[in-house]
């Protein structure tokens, strides 16, 4: 898989990226008027597609109109129109390259405050210590449900194909649902998804056939995956070579490879495991030991900002290379290392001790600077993350009426 930063990459279903960068998922919390994408998404995608990335992939898209991450959450479930989305699709591969959407249930990740459910493998909430009230008590899914949420992922995802969009990503790490099943800590049931691994990834190889069956073979079909959930007892490198390899099979064109959760908030660089505090590449060496034996071509996300890092990501066996905030300061980034250049800012570091504050404040760093691009201006990374926390939450309270009101409207069958 060695490849030079920007040679092609040719993938099993036949698509082929323009080169090995890609825009990981990032959160946008950007849903317009019924849930949908607007021209703030559009406007935001035709700058990430005009900086020379090879492969867009959206912030997650929920499968599943009750049950989001956020109240600005964007959702594509088989009542919703097309036409924004397939204005989406258009704006992302308006500079070439290819759009994929990451497709999510967030199961028990779903905040306190939100209508609609809270679904997990168990009963077993999310542990934050003082910051556990932050999200709801989980309702143990049963047969039904879980059969009911593979098939929304496969609605999605066609829906997805006849909108334009070039592939999905099924999103099986920082525990959301997916992760949730995979997890030991966190999946205790007794029934055919839970005990040994190969019952935990079940509903996840589920998806990924049912996902496969429902669009055509030329459309990608990737999977995201913790490489660790960094917390002890928890779901480890072996889980994850073991995963990938049951996903071969299956079609997979790509499993990207990422870490941690709200518990343990690895994807900031905020664990409490010491193999993710490289300021850069946080999860390079988990996936050398993993590159060796996959299967599948890999992807790597997690704090690479500078070309030698990612060149050394491609080096060392990896396919792709994901950049998330990094591309929310410098769109342009890779046209910028194409000539030569660096980006010339970085993101104010977040460095409260509260690790579950300090992710969130990260967070809202990130987002506040995707807004600044989505209205057209330069992102602003001195912004304090205090601030953008507070406006954050804001944002959040206004948002949430209105997706309550939209939740308890009448919707029809686009």
């Amino acid at each position: 898989m060695t490849g030079e930063l920007f040679s092609p990459l040719h993938l099993r279903s036949g698509q082929i990226l323009t080169n090995r960068i890609a825009k990981a998922a990032m959160e946008e919390n950007m849903a317009g008027d019924g849930q949908l994408p607007d021209e703030q998404l559009f406007t935001l995608y035709r700058q990430w597609a005009a900086g020379g990335t090879g492969l867009l992939i959206t912030g997650n898209v929920m499968v599943h109109a009750e049950a989001l991450t956020g109240p600005a959450g964007v959702v594509l479930d088989e009542h919703a129109p097309l036409e924004p989305f397939t204005a989406w699709a258009k704006a992302g591969k308006s500079g070439g390259g290819s759009i994929w959407m990451q497709i999510n249930h967030p199961g028990r990740q779903v905040a306190s405050g939100m209508p609609g459910v809270v679904w997990g493998p168990s009963g077993i909430g999310v542990s934050l210590g003082r910051h556990s009230s932050r999200f709801g008590r989980p309702t143990a899914m049963t047969a039904q449900h879980i059969e009911d949420t593979v098939t929304r992922h496969a609605v999605t995802a066609h829906r997805a194909e006849k909108a334009g969009f070039d592939g999905v990503e099924i999103h099986a790490a920082h525990g959301y649902l997916l992760s949730q099943f995979l997890s030991p800590l966190v999946n205790k049931r007794t029934d055919r998804w839970g005990g040994p691994l190969e019952n935990r990834a079940r509903m996840l190889l589920d998806i990924v056939r049912a996902v496969r069956a429902a669009v055509s073979p030329s459309f990608a079909v990737a999977v995201k995956l913790n490489s660790a959930d960094f917390q002890r007892g928890g779901f480890d490198a072996e889980d994850a070579r073991q995963v990938i390899e049951m996903l071969a099979p299956l079609g997979v064109d790509l499993v990207e490879l990422s870490g941690g959760s709200y518990e343990s908030p690895a994807m900031t660089g905020r664990s409490t495991d010491t193999r993710t505090q490289a300021r850069e590449a946080y999860f390079l060496d988990l996936a050398e030991d993993l590159v060796s034996t996959s299967p599948v071509p890999l992807m790597l996300t997690g704090g690479i900002t500078r070309r030698a890092t990612a060149q050394k990501v491609l080096d060392s066996g990896v396919a792709v290379v994901g950049m998330g905030t990094a591309l929310a300061v410098t769109p342009d980034l890779p046209d910028r290392w194409r000539g030569g250049r660096e980006a010339d800012r970085r993101m104010r570091p977040v460095t409260w001790s509260d690790k579950a504050l300090a992710s969130a404040a990260s967070m809202a760093q990130v987002r506040h600077q995707m807004r600044r691009l989505a209205r057209g201006s330069s992102p602003r990374p001195g912004t304090h993350p205090a601030l953008a926390l507070i406006a954050e939450q804001r944002r959040q309270r206004t948002a949430l009426r209105r997706y309550r009101a939209w939740l308890a409207g009448p919707r029809s069958a686009a």
